[in-house]
């Protein structure tokens, strides 16, 4: 579990409520006419920049993906894959079928080596996959996106509403903090579900798909050499490529921990 997306969401929803709080109550802060703009605006005008269908997907898909999606590093990987790699030497591919491996994408590929599939099978179908998983979370993390970009603007579009309704009933005073509240209010929410909900995310998710194609790209070539015999130290020489200089002699505890 990525806990750093809870925890960022709890403080941020902390500080809000808190200044909040300090202030007045939280029922000065609702309206249901601001609600309606910003919610029913957002969702309306990110519905048109997508298909319902990818809307219906994406949106469940990346906030799974933003809170639970472990982060893996490559020199993680780079010492389990030449871990599997030291087994397949000693033991052949069959010794592979009983190794317990954490990573499913890792494991899908370790074991079609266990179960002798040619190398061209093997490659087409983890880069499909790999494809395949990469394409879903750039959708995520795109309608995020989109609708971190509407929210602001539909708050504003609530402020105009509030305001015109204001001017237009200048003759009664008692219509006057209702309209001003949905004017300000509107705006309020709009920064709020921009800024500390859609566009972070949008981010985490944008990381993460940073991270998982060089992952899965690294353990495509690493499950190749597994399945070409190749010797446990040439698969480890030729998996460090993947990280940077300054980091290929470090432990993998270390960069864990940074």
């Amino acid at each position: 579990m990525d806990i750093a997306t809870a925890l960022g969401l709890l403080a941020g929803a902390a500080v809000v409520v808190t200044l909040i709080l300090m202030g007045g109550d939280l029922r000065m802060f609702y309206d249901i006419h601001a609600i309606i703009v910003i919610f029913g605006g957002s969702f309306a005008a990110t519905l048109i920049r997508f298909p319902i269908a990818t809307m219906l997907h994406g949106l469940p898909l990346g906030a799974r993906f933003a809170f639970t999606l472990r982060r893996t590093t490559q020199r993680e990987l780079v010492d389990e894959i030449a871990r599997l790699a030291e087994i397949a030497r000693r033991q052949g591919p069959i010794g592979l079928e009983k190794v317990e491996i954490q990573d499913p994408f890792l494991a899908k590929g370790i074991r079609f080596v266990a179960d002798g599939y040619d190398a061209d099978f093997i490659r087409d179908n983890l880069e499909r996959d790999r494809d395949n998983f990469l394409t879903h979370l750039d959708e995520g993390q795109k309608i995020y996106r989109a609708i971190g970009d509407c929210a602001p603007a539909f708050g504003m579009i609530g402020t105009l509403i509030g305001m015109v309704q204001m001017f237009a009933n200048m003759t009664d005073p008692s219509k006057l903090g209702p309209f001003m509240a949905v004017a300000l209010l509107a705006t309020l929410y709009g920064a709020v579900v921009a800024n500390l909900i859609c566009l972070p995310i949008a981010d985490k998710l944008h990381g993460k798909l940073i991270d998982e194609e060089v992952n899965r790209t690294l353990i495509i070539d690493g499950v190749l050499m597994i399945r070409d015999a190749k010797s446990p130290a040439l698969v480890r020489e030729m998996l460090l490529a993947y990280l940077p200089e300054k980091h290929r002699d470090q432990p993998a505890e270390e960069l864990a921990a940074a």
